[in-house]
């Protein structure tokens, strides 16, 4: 598989079987703004999708878009094979599909299990089943492995950039998410942290759960990724395997929406 270079046409093929999420055609504009044109891109399950672009390229929106967030203004979108019409974030939430922004969306006066339960306390006898929790909370982090933690009862304030992460990412695997859309999650982290995130990223898709990671990081997304999708002013403008990019191609996409630098041939189907 090479990478597809992308103008108005599909860029992945059917494949093997349908993927877990499915865009064809996608566009959004506000007003005058045309933020997404007929964007076609396939997500499959347990594999790394590295989403690339400069600043305005569109990613937000796009990651908005597969969020509920905003309705898309053509086009559709297909959940394991069947097209879905998100009315809002509950309704993505609902199908499997978590997005942890760049903020992370923790209280930081709760402690860690509060945070992780929060809105889906489970109930016993009209009191909340505090051991219940504990016990859930302390068996999702041990399965994604994270060790650095002192106490699940210690306040989220209390936390590093990377353990915070890792409270976000158990929260969505607990929630039994199938998508995890991960905005920046390097950012302003250190070197022991970005290892402990991206170790993370690696987990969840060794756990058959679809990831989608915004980096302006290339090292980052070389570090982690299955698969490169490049965005250019609204256009997905090359997708394919990790293998088949490197850094100076990757820049040349998000810089002018071309490589003339690249080997490859562009694929009239693409594929994943």
């Amino acid at each position: 598989m090479t990478i597809a270079e992308v103008g108005d046409r599909s860029v992945e093929g059917e494949g093997d079987g349908a993927p877990l999420l499915r865009l064809r055609g996608l566009s959004k504009n506000f007003g005058p703004v045309q933020a997404l044109t007929k964007v076609d891109l396939d997500i499959p399950t347990g594999q790394v999708t590295a989403l690339a672009g400069d600043n305005g390229a569109g990613k937000s929106v796009l990651i908005k878009t597969i969020s509920g967030l905003w309705p898309p203004d053509a086009g559709r979108i297909e959940w394991e094979g069947k097209p879905v019409h998100l009315r809002g974030p509950r309704d993505a939430e609902n199908l499997g599909i978590t997005t942890i922004y760049q903020d992370l969306a923790l209280c930081d006066n709760l402690d860690i299990v509060q945070n992780m339960f929060l809105g889906h306390e489970p109930v016993r006898y009209g009191i909340l089943n505090e051991s219940r929790m504990e016990r859930t909370a302390l068996d999702t982090l041990k399965g994604l492995g994270v060790t650095t933690i002192r106490s699940i009862r210690q306040p989220v304030a209390s936390l590093s950039g990377g353990q915070r992460q890792s409270v976000a990412v158990a929260k969505a695997v607990m929630a039994k998410a199938k998508l995890v859309i991960m905005d920046e999650p390097t950012a302003a982290l250190g070197v022991t942290q970005t290892k402990m995130v991206l170790e993370l990223i690696g987990r969840l898709s060794g756990q058959g759960i679809a990831v989608i990671v915004i980096s302006h990081n290339l090292n980052d997304v070389f570090e982690v990724a299955d698969r490169i999708a490049v965005v250019h002013l609204g256009r997905l403008v090359a997708v394919g395997p990790a293998s088949d990019f490197d850094r100076t191609t990757v820049v040349d996409y998000m810089t002018s929406g071309k490589s003339e630098r690249s080997s490859r041939k562009p694929s009239d189907a693409g594929g994943a």
